[in-house]
């Protein structure tokens, strides 16, 4: 009985303070949001690019491992010129049969064409793609300069 009375207490002390912590309000910041480009709302456009198998299938294993290093390589290249916010694989199958997503920090689906088109493994057919235009959080592409911090390995 008295371990339920401390459980409950507890319960309500944690619930009480998370309460606290979220009425309590972020001040603006104008600069910040502009130099995101965000909206009123903190929000701006985006592409999101989904990956779809190509029609180019590559037996030679090597040839797919220099491809794929070089899809990684580009990648990263997109990320530190600030044009790819987000990139990642499906871990399971999906009806879509997408393999992979990009989201690009643009508003223009020809430009994010562009610039997934200079994967090598999309230019050489093993990957396809749609595009879709997308709005989120203009902080999105905050994210990227703390994954360094916590990633042990790079691909």
């Amino acid at each position: 009985m008295k371990l339920k009375i401390i459980l409950t207490i507890s319960l309500l002390a944690a619930t009480f303070s998370f309460a606290q912590k979220k009425t309590e309000k972020v001040k603006f910041n104008k600069e910040l949001a502009t130099s995101l480009g965000a909206d009123k709302y903190g929000m701006k456009g985006y592409t999101i690019v989904m990956l779809t198998p190509g029609t180019t299938k590559i037996e030679d294993k090597g040839k797919m491992a220099d491809l794929m290093k070089g899809h990684l390589a580009n990648i990263g290249k997109l990320a530190d010129e600030g044009k790819l916010v987000v990139a990642g694989p499906f871990l399971e199958q999906n009806k879509e049969n997408y393999r992979g997503m990009f989201i690009f920090n643009t508003k223009s689906k020809e430009e994010a064409e562009q610039w997934v088109k200079s994967d090598p493994a999309v230019a050489a057919g093993v990957f396809s793609y749609e595009a879709f235009a997308w709005y989120g959080s203009a902080a999105l592409p905050l994210y990227l300069k703390h994954h360094e911090e916590i990633a042990q390995e790079n691909p």
